[in-house]
């Protein structure tokens, strides 16, 4: 009974499942007019290839011409003194306890909307 019951099932699942059908293509009305020509454009595509680099490459290195400024003592101490801050933006509540306790007391006073009390 139940093998008749799930075939069922399973007859009535692929009916009502249908078949879905790509719509007609969409004829663009507007004609298209480039703001570059045709020479300029080569030029550009003739510059991208004699530079080297492409970004959409397997091997291409974002940071190959990144040059720090700082040292790594520095970043490392900088690190140490923000991980505590970082560790609380980076919580479950994104560090809305953190900012509510204004550990650093640079938060923005407090600004309502409406007229200032002394305005009435």
């Amino acid at each position: 009974m139940n093998r008749k019951a799930a075939l069922a099932l399973l007859l009535a699942a692929s009916a009502a499942a249908g078949n879905a059908f790509a719509d007609d293509i969409t004829v663009e009305t507007v004609p298209f007019a480039s703001t570059a020509s045709r020479a300029e454009v080569v030029a550009q595509m003739n510059a991208f290839r004699a530079s080297g680099t492409n970004p959409w490459a397997l091997e291409f290195d974002a940071l190959a011409g990144f040059k720090g400024t700082r040292s790594r003592a520095q970043v490392t101490a900088e690190y140490l003194a923000e991980r505590d801050k970082v560790a609380a933006f980076t919580a479950e509540d994104s560090g809305s306890g953190y900012l509510a306790q204004d550990r650093d007391g640079d938060a923005p006073a407090l600004r309502l909307a409406g007229q200032p009390a002394a305005a009435h």
